[in-house]
C-alpha cells in the first residue's frame, strides 16, 4: 500500500467520529424540514388530527360520554317540570315565656305562715306565655298527572292529622292542596290543586320491567332538596316489604320495585322513571342503615286509583270479606288437607279478626271458616294467582264465580262484590 493511501485511512480514522456527528445533524434538518413542509400543508387542509382520528370524533362538538347520558339528561328535562314538592303544616304551641310558680301560694294564704315568709309571698304564680303558629311538620314529593291540577303521591305524605297541605311547582307557585282519595290498601293518594295548563308526567308500563334496568328518581330529598335527581338501576322485581311511619303504625307492601337509586326521606311520592322519561314507579320506602336499597311502587298498580279518581272523584276497592291463608304444600301437611292450592279461610290472632266478616259478600254467600276457595272465575288461587289480587282487579258491583271446597264437597257458588269499608 503507498504512502497516500495510508494517510487517508489514518485521516479517515482521526475524524470518523467527527463526521457521523456532522452526518447526524445534516439528516436531521432535512428529514425535519421537509416534515415540517408537509405536515403544515396536511393540517392546514383540514385533515383530520391522528387522535381524532383514532377515536372519530370532532374536538370542537359536544358529544355525550354514553348514549344513556343524553337519555338521562333528556328524561329530566322533561320530567322535572311536572315533580312537586308537597309540605305538611300545622297549628302548634309556641311557648313564648316559661311560668312562674311559688310553691308557697297556699301557705301565704294563712296570716300565721305569712308572717314568716316574707317577701315570699309577694311572687304570684303565673302561666306561661303561648301562642299558635302554623309550621312545617312534614315533607315529601308528588308529580302531575294530569293538565288541570291532579297529582299523584304517597298515602303518608298527606295522612296527618289536622295538617293542612301545600304544593310547590318547580317554578316555585305555592298551591293550596286538597287531598282528593287515599288508597285503602296501598300506600298511594291522589290530591288537587287548583291550576291548569301545567306540565304533566306520561305515565308509562311497569309490567315488563328488567332486573338492571336503568332508572331515575326525582323528589324532594331531605324535605329540604326539591327536585333532587338520583339515578340507579333495578334492583329487584315483585319484593314484599312492611313499611313503618313515623307515627309508628306499619303497611304491607307487595309487587314493588327494588331501586339503587338513592333516595332519601322527602322523596317519597315523588317519580320512578325509565330513560323515556315515563313513570314506571311511585318512590315510597328505603331500607334504614342499609345503602341504596329503596323501593316504589309500580306504576300498573296506581293507575286504577287515578281511573277512579278522574271518573268518580274517591278511590275504591273490591270486598269479598274473609281472612285466608294461601294454601302450599307445607300447609296442607300441617292441616292435613286434601288439596295442596287454594285460600283457606281462617281467623286471625286479634280478638275481632274474624274468618268471615258478617254481612259480607262472602259471609251472605254461605262462605265459612274451614272453607277453601279454590277458583275464581275459572282459574286456580296460588301463588301466582292470588285471591286477594284476583278479588282487587274487579269493580264494586261485579259478580264473580267461585269454587269452594267445603266439607270435603266442592261447590260453586255466585258472588256479587261490594266496596271495601274504611
Amino acid at each position: 500500500m503507498s504512502n497516500k493511501n495510508n494517510k487517508f485511512l489514518r485521516f479517515i480514522r482521526k475524524h470518523f467520529f467527527l463526521s457521523i456527528v456532522v452526518l447526524s445533524f445534516v439528516v436531521s434538518a432535512v428529514v425535519g424540514g421537509v416534515f415540517g413542509y408537509y405536515g403544515a400543508t396536511f393540517f392546514n387542509q383540514g385533515a383530520t388530527p391522528l387522535i381524532q382520528h383514532l377515536t372519530g370524533t370532532k374536538s370542537d362538538t359536544y358529544q355525550p360520554v354514553t348514549d344513556e347520558e343524553s337519555k338521562v339528561v333528556n328524561a329530566v328535562k322533561q320530567a322535572s317540570l311536572a315533580v312537586v314538592s308537597i309540605v305538611a303544616t300545622k297549628d302548634l304551641t309556641i311557648v313564648e315565656r316559661q311560668g312562674i310558680y311559688n310553691p308557697f301560694e297556699e301557705f301565704c294564704k294563712d296570716p300565721f305562715f305569712k308572717q314568716f315568709l316574707g317577701n315570699q309571698c309577694d311572687i304570684q304564680s303565673q302561666p306561661p306565655q303561648t301562642r299558635t303558629e302554623k309550621q312545617q311538620v312534614a315533607a315529601g314529593s308528588g308529580f302531575i298527572i294530569n293538565s288541570n291540577g291532579l297529582i299523584l303521591t304517597n298515602k303518608h305524605v298527606v295522612n296527618i292529622s289536622g295538617a293542612n297541605y301545600t304544593v310547590i311547582t318547580s317554578d316555585g307557585k305555592k298551591y293550596s292542596a286538597q287531598v282528593l282519595a287515599r288508597d285503602p290498601v296501598q300506600d298511594l293518594a291522589v290530591v288537587r290543586i287548583n291550576a291548569s295548563g301545567l306540565s304533566a308526567l306520561t305515565v308509562g308500563d311497569s309490567s315488563n320491567l328488567q332486573i338492571g334496568q336503568t332508572v331515575i328518581a326525582i323528589g324532594n330529598a331531605l324535605g329540604q332538596f326539591s327536585n333532587t335527581v338520583s339515578k340507579g338501576v333495578i334492583s329487584g322485581l315483585s319484593r314484599s316489604i312492611t313499611a313503618s311511619e313515623g307515627s309508628g303504625s306499619s303497611e304491607t307492601l307487595n309487587q314493588v320495585i327494588q331501586t339503587d337509586a338513592a333516595i332519601n326521606p322527602g322523596n317519597s311520592g315523588g317519580p320512578l322513571l325509565n330513560l323515556a322519561g315515563q313513570v314506571i314507579g311511585v318512590n315510597t320506602a328505603i331500607v334504614q342503615g342499609a345503602q341504596n336499597i329503596g323501593f316504589a311502587i309500580p306504576i300498573n298498580q296506581a293507575k286504577k286509583d287515578i281511573s277512579q279518581v278522574e271518573t268518580t272523584g274517591k278511590i275504591s276497592y273490591s270486598y269479598l270479606g274473609i281472612r285466608y291463608v294461601l294454601v302450599t304444600d307445607d300447609i296442607k301437611q300441617k292441616n292435613n288437607l286434601s288439596v295442596n292450592y287454594g285460600a283457606l279461610v281462617v281467623h286471625g290472632s286479634g280478638a275481632g279478626d274474624v274468618a268471615v266478616a258478617p254481612n259480607s259478600p262472602a259471609d251472605k254467600a254461605g262462605i265459612k271458616e274451614g272453607d277453601i276457595i279454590l277458583e275464581i272465575d275459572g282459574k286456580k288461587i296460588d301463588q301466582n294467582n292470588d285471591l286477594a289480587k284476583a278479588t282487587q282487579s274487579h269493580n264494586v258491583g261485579d259478580t264473580v264465580t267461585l269454587k269452594i271446597l267445603s266439607g270435603g264437597q266442592e261447590k260453586t257458588v255466585q258472588v256479587t262484590l261490594t266496596e271495601r269499608p274504611l
